[in-house]
C-alpha cells in the first residue's frame, strides 16, 4: 500500500506517533488510507452542505474496510466574485486547487482518493489533480439547487442578474427585483441551469470518474447521500482492481466528453476546463476539436439560460445516463470507455435501463433542436486562434449580424454604458484586457452580457471579449478570442465605429477594415498593461498560457 511509506517499518514509529496523536489505532494504520478533500466553505451555496457530503462518503469508505482522512481546499463562488476585483482570482483558483490537492496527496500518501467539489472552478481543479496525482480516485460533488419560483414561473440566478436590466428599463419595480432576488436560490447546491459548475459535474460523470447520477441528482435529495456514501464504497474497489484516472481519461472518454457537451448545450468554460483536465493525462485537446465534434453532434437539451428546464427536470427525465443512452441509439458514444464502476459505459447504461423518460426535456436524436451542438467555434482576423460562443443561446437573428463596435478596456467600462444607455440596437460590445494574462485572471461577464438581455437587446446587440462567460450568460457573447489584447492580439485593434461580421453558421468573425489600415494601427499598437497590486496575479500572468490552450500554466 501506498500508505506505507508513512505508517509501515521500524523507521516510522515517529510518523505513527503522529497519527496515534490524531486518535487512530494500530488497526486503522494497517488499512488502507483514504484521502477525502473537503471543499465545503460558509460562503458558496454549492458548497455550504458539503460536510453532510463528505460524511456519507466517510461512512462509505468505513463500510468498504478503509480508513478516511479529510483535508480541505478552497474555493471561490463566482456569483459573489462577479463584477469586480474578486473576479480575477475565480479561474486562477483552479491551478491552486490542483495544486494544494497534489501537495496533500503526495506529502501524505494516500491509498486513494475521494474529491468533494461542486462549484465552477473546484470540479476542473479537483479532476485535474486526480489525473496530476494518478491513484485510483473517485469525484462526488454535492449536487445541484432546485430552481426558485417567483408568481407561478421559475426562476434562478441569471433571472436576478437580467432583472438588474429590467429595472433599469423600467419593466421591473427595484421592490419586485428585491422579491425575486429572495425567491431565485431556494436550497443549497451548484446553481440550477446547465451552468459551468452542472457543466462540469456531468461532464465528470461522462468521462467516467464519477458514478450515475453524478451531474443531476439535485444537493437536498437523500439520493445525493447515497451517492457519496457509494463514491466512498466504490474507491475502495477501484483501489482493490488498480484502476486509475488515466485509465479511465483516454481518447475515448475526451471524446465522449466533447459529444456530450455539446448534446447537452454546457457552458462555454468546458472549453477552458476540458483541454486542462485531458492535458494533465498527456492528453491534447484543441479548439478544433470541440468544432469539429459539434458540427456532428445534435443539440438535445435547453437547460438554463439556453431554455426553460432546469438540472433536477434533467435528473427526473432520465440523467446523463438517458442522454447517453439516447445519443447511443447512433453510434455516437465510445461504449466501450471504462468507468470507476470497474464497468464499461455500455456496460452501465444496460445495468440501469437507461434512457430518457420525457422529451420534452431531452430531444429524440431524431428530432433534435438542432442538428449541431451547443457550442460553435469561430475564427478570423480578430481570432486567429479561436473564440467561442454557446450557438444554443444565440437568438436566430443574431447568428450571421454586422454591426458597430463599441469598444471598452475593462468589464466595468462596458457595464456603466449599458446601464446607462449608451449602447444602441446593432452595437458589437467589445470588452479588451480581460484575457487570462491582461486582465488578469480571465473575468467572466455575466454582469454585461446580463444586462442586455434584462434591457431588451438580446436579439439586437452581440458581446465579443477576450475575457470569458459565466455558464449562465445567453446571447451572441463570444469570448476567448485569441490572441488576446494584452498579447499583441489583432482584436486590440479595434476602434469604437469599426464594423464586425459575425457569422456563426460559417464559423467566422472578422474585423471590416482592410489590411492597409489594420498594418498602420499595429505599427502603432502598444497593449494596455494593467497595474497589479496582487504578487499572485502577477506570477500567474507570468505564467499562463492562452485561452485556446485551455489557459493552462506553461510546461
Amino acid at each position: 500500500m501506498r500508505s506505507k511509506k508513512m505508517t509501515g517499518g521500524l523507521e516510522k514509529a515517529p510518523h505513527r506517533s503522529l497519527l496515534y496523536a490524531l486518535g487512530m489505532c494500530k488497526e486503522e494504520m494497517d488499512r488502507p488510507l483514504i484521502g477525502v478533500c473537503n471543499a465545503a466553505n460558509e460562503i458558496i451555496p454549492g458548497h455550504m452542505h458539503l460536510h453532510n457530503i463528505v460524511k456519507a462518503v466517510k461512512d462509505g469508505v468505513r463500510l468498504g474496510g478503509g480508513v478516511p482522512m479529510e483535508f480541505p481546499a478552497i474555493g471561490v463562488c463566482d456569483g459573489l466574485a462577479m463584477n469586480h476585483e474578486g473576479m480575477k482570482f475565480s479561474l486562477p483558483s483552479r491551478e491552486v486547487i490542483a495544486d494544494s490537492i497534489e501537495i496533500m496527496a503526495t506529502a501524505h500518501p494516500f491509498d486513494a482518493l475521494v474529491l468533494v467539489p461542486n462549484c465552477d472552478k473546484i470540479v476542473p481543479g479537483m479532476l485535474m489533480a486526480a489525473l496530476r496525482i494518478n491513484i485510483p480516485t473517485v469525484i462526488v460533488s454535492g449536487g445541484a439547487m432546485l430552481p426558485g419560483s417567483k408568481n407561478g414561473k421559475k426562476v434562478d440566478l441569471i433571472t436576478v442578474f437580467e432583472g438588474v436590466g429590467m429595472v433599469k428599463t423600467g419593466n421591473m419595480t427595484e421592490d419586485e427585483l428585491s422579491g425575486l432576488e429572495q425567491s431565485a436560490c431556494p436550497t443549497c447546491g451548484s446553481c440550477s441551469g446547465m451552468f459551468t459548475a452542472n457543466s462540469m459535474n456531468c461532464l465528470s460523470e461522462t468521462i467516467g470518474l464519477a458514478l450515475p447520477g453524478n451531474g443531476t441528482i439535485p444537493a437536498v435529495m437523500s439520493d445525493r447521500i447515497r451517492l457519496a456514501k457509494n463514491a466512498g464504497l466504490q474507491v475502495m474497489e477501484v483501489l482493490k482492481k488498480d484502476i486509475k484516472p488515466r485509465d479511465i481519461v483516454t481518447e475515448k472518454s475526451l471524446k465522449n466528453a466533447v459529444t456530450m457537451d455539446m448534446a447537452l448545450g454546457c457552458s462555454t468554460n468546458t472549453v477552458l476546463h476540458l483541454p486542462a483536465i485531458f492535458n494533465e493525462a498527456g492528453i491534447k485537446l484543441d479548439l478544433s476539436i470541440f468544432d469539429e465534434i459539434s458540427r456532428k453532434t445534435p443539440n438535445l437539451c435547453k437547460l438554463s439560460p439556453a431554455g426553460p428546464h432546469y438540472i433536477s427536470e434533467l435528473n427526473e427525465a432520465g440523467g446523463i445516463p438517458g442522454v447517453m443512452a439516447e445519443l447511443a441509439k447512433e453510434g455516437r458514444l465510445e461504449l466501450d470507455a471504462i468507468t470507476v464502476t470497474g464497468k464499461t459505459i455500455g456496460e452501465n447504461l444496460k445495468d440501469l435501463n437507461a434512457g430518457i423518460t420525457n422529451h420534452e426535456i431531452v430531444k429524440p436524436i431524431d428530432k433534435p433542436y438542432s442538428k449541431e451542438g451547443g457550442i460553435a467555434v469561430l475564427y478570423g482576423n480578430i481570432a486567429e486562434e479561436g473564440c467561442v460562443v454557446k450557438q444554443s443561446a444565440v437568438a436566430p437573428e443574431m447568428m450571421h449580424r454586422t454591426g458597430v463596435a463599441q469598444v471598452f478596456n475593462s468589464e466595468e467600462e462596458s457595464v456603466e454604458a449599458i446601464l446607462g444607455g449608451k449602447i444602441k440596437k446593432g452595437d458589437v460590445v467589445v470588452i479588451l484586457y480581460e484575457g487570462p494574462k491582461g486582465g488578469p485572471g480571465m473575468r467572466e461577464m455575466l454582469t454585461p452580457t446580463s444586462a442586455i438581455s434584462g434591457m431588451g437587446l438580446g436579439s439586437d446587440v452581440a458581446l465579443i471579449t477576450d475575457g470569458r462567460f459565466s455558464g449562465g450568460t445567453r446571447g451572441a457573447a463570444i469570448g476567448h478570442i485569441s490572441p488576446e489584447a494584452a498579447s499583441g492580439g489583432t482584436v486590440g485593434l479595434i476602434k469604437t465605429g469599426d464594423k464586425i461580421e459575425i457569422n456563426i453558421p460559417e464559423r467566422t468573425i472578422n474585423l471590416l477594415v482592410d489590411d492597409a489600415e489594420l498594418k498602420k494601427r499595429r505599427a502603432d499598437f502598444k497593449p494596455i498593461k494593467k497595474e497589479v497590486t496582487s504578487s499572485f496575479l502577477k506570477r500567474y500572468s507570468e505564467n499562463v498560457t492562452s485561452a485556446s490552450t485551455g489557459a493552462v500554466f506553461k510546461k
